[in-house]
C-alpha cells in the first residue's frame, strides 16, 4: 500500500515537471526569433552564457511589448522594461487608450548586434535590426498597415535573474 502510494506521488510529480516543461516550451516557441552578434565587442568579450541570456530576455521583453501594446496594458510590460523605456511605453499605452486606438504588432525577427559591454558588466548596450509589421487599429478597423525594417538603439542592464531593457529608442535605419 505505501509502495502503492509512493509510485502515484512519483508519477504525479514526474506528470507535473513533464507539463511544465512543456508550457515552457511551447512559451519559448511563441517568442520573436532573436539573434545576438557580438563579435568585436568592448571593452570586454561577452560570455556565451551572458549571450544567450540577452537574446531570450530581449525576446521576451518583446512578447511583452506587442502584448501589452495590442491589450493597452501597460501592466503587461512586466518586469522586462525599466527606467525611461518603461516610462516611454507606458505613456505610449496610455495615449493609445485615450485616443482608442490599439496596436498589433506582428513580430518577424530581431538581429543584435552588442556595440558596447561595460567593464564592470552593467550595461550593454546594442543595435536592433527588426523586421516588424504594423497594425493600427481603431476599434476593431484597420487603419494602417506597414512592414518595414525597423533600428533600435537598445541599452540593458542586468539584474538578479535577467537582463532588462532600460531604453529602446527608434534610429534611422541603416537600410535604405
Amino acid at each position: 500500500m505505501i509502495l502503492l502510494r509512493a509510485f502515484r506521488l512519483v508519477h504525479a510529480v514526474v506528470l507535473t515537471m513533464m507539463l511544465c516543461a512543456a508550457a515552457s516550451a511551447q512559451s519559448a516557441s511563441n517568442l520573436p526569433h532573436v539573434t545576438l552578434n557580438a563579435d568585436n565587442l568592448g571593452p570586454r568579450p561577452i560570455e556565451q552564457v551572458t549571450g544567450a541570456n540577452i537574446a531570450r530576455n530581449y525576446a521576451v521583453a518583446w512578447e511583452a511589448l506587442t502584448k501589452a501594446l495590442e491589450q493597452n496594458r501597460a501592466a503587461l510590460l512586466k518586469e522586462q522594461f525599466i527606467g525611461f523605456a518603461k516610462d516611454r511605453l507606458t505613456q505610449r499605452i496610455a495615449d493609445q487608450t485615450r485616443t482608442g486606438i490599439h496596436v498589433r504588432v506582428v513580430d518577424q525577427g530581431h538581429r543584435l548586434k552588442a556595440v558596447f559591454y561595460s567593464l564592470d558588466g552593467a550595461a550593454m548596450q546594442l543595435i536592433d535590426e527588426a523586421q516588424i509589421q504594423t497594425q493600427v487599429y481603431d476599434g476593431s478597423k484597420l487603419i494602417y498597415s506597414d512592414t518595414a525594417p525597423h533600428q533600435y538603439l537598445v541599452l540593458m542592464t542586468p539584474g538578479a535573474d535577467r537582463w532588462y531593457v532600460r531604453s529602446l529608442e527608434s534610429s534611422p535605419s541603416s537600410t535604405p
